[in-house]
């Protein structure tokens, strides 16, 4: 596929927009409780829609992994399952800290270990090259921007007396431990589309379209990840006897359908940032996952106003909030330079 720079960026933008997106109906479920929302989710998000999907694009699917080498199916397998445990720390993370901080926490730190590690392990000779120094100038912006979105993020806990606030400090200083420690694991699937080319170029040769091809990929790493998500949520369950959550009267079907269009919404962006990495070229995985992740703290941080998390802060948390999300929004075109020739 011939690299296009500007559709690969407004590729990788839309799937940013639909994942920083996706988090909204958790606010509406209101008759469930966490693990009842994510369990349902992932099964819909991460094992219904990921197959049909990936069945319907890839010819010869079966024959896709029969020819691939073992080294390549577990690599895609142990990144996508640590991935998953990222996006379950995630689940956890942003209901104690919120969509903003929380977003910023776990989307910031993915971005940078997710670009960066690669380019090291794959394209060191890059490194002191123009898409280098873009790449490192973006991704420092990117922790500026976090470093500001925190600080918002932070002031406003105390401002309005959010949850975390009012169950004192150890919460704050846990939901940051779980956010971290989901930003860096959640990196992981970024590692399963680098290091799963062999499965891209199997699908390419079988004949899938070049936009989808990395769905082959996708569908093996992201069930791997429901594996982790799944398992905590089954223990929950179990533990806090919610099961019984998914029949009550007070489950309306709009709490399905909540459900549902998280799930559409979350693998949507992934389809979305499969196909703009794509027409990024050789270097779109290390590229386009920096611009992925700072655009979708963007868009959750305007959903954190629309859904009045910050009704109640002072316009210098607010004015720290703006700020960070300039910042991103320059790293955005920052790294996105990266992609473009030298003439």
């Amino acid at each position: 596929m011939k690299e296009q720079i500007p559709i690969g960026v407004a590729l990788v933008l839309i799937g940013s927009v639909l994942n920083g997106s996706f988090a909204v109906p958790m606010k509406r479920a209101s008759s469930w409780r966490w693990e009842n929302i994510w369990l349902a989710y992932s099964v819909v998000g991460m094992v219904l829609l990921p197959w049909m999907f990936t069945l319907a694009t890839i010819p010869r699917l079966a024959d896709v992994y029969h020819g691939a080498s073992w080294h390549t199916l577990l690599m895609v397998l142990i990144f996508g399952l640590a991935s998953g445990t990222g996006s379950m720390l995630f689940g956890l993370g942003i209901a104690r800290l919120g969509l903003a901080l929380g977003f910023a926490l776990i989307l910031g730190t993915s971005a940078s270990l997710g670009s960066l590690l690669p380019m090291v392990i794959l394209h060191p000779e890059r490194l002191l090259r123009h898409e280098g120094y873009a790449l490192f100038g973006g991704t420092l912006l990117v922790i500026l921007g976090i470093v500001f979105c925190s600080i918002a993020g932070q002031r406003r806990e105390r401002e309005t007396g959010g949850q975390a606030q009012a169950e004192g400090g150890s919460r704050l200083a846990v939901g940051l431990v779980i956010c971290i420690a989901s930003g860096i694991l959640s990196a992981m699937l970024n590692f399963a589309f680098l290091f799963g080319k062999e499965l891209q170029e199997g699908a390419l040769s079988r004949g899938a379209s070049p936009s989808v091809s990395a769905n082959a990929i996708w569908a093996l790493a992201i069930t791997a990840g429901f594996i982790a998500n799944a398992g905590y949520c089954v223990y929950l369950l179990g533990k806090n006897r919610s099961w019984s959550a998914y029949f009550s009267t007070q489950t309306s079907p709009k709490d399905w359908l909540g459900i549902i269009f998280m799930g559409l919404l979350w693998f949507g962006s992934v389809v979305f940032y499969g196909m703009g990495a794509a027409w990024l070229g050789a270097l779109g995985g290390i590229i386009g996952w920096p611009i992925y992740m700072a655009m979708i703290i963007v868009t959750a941080y305007l959903w954190g106003v629309i859904t009045g998390e910050w009704r109640k802060a002072s316009r210098k948390s607010f004015a720290y909030a703006c700020s960070g999300i300039s910042t991103l929004l320059i790293a955005i075109y920052v790294i996105s330079l990266a992609a473009k020739p030298v003439s």
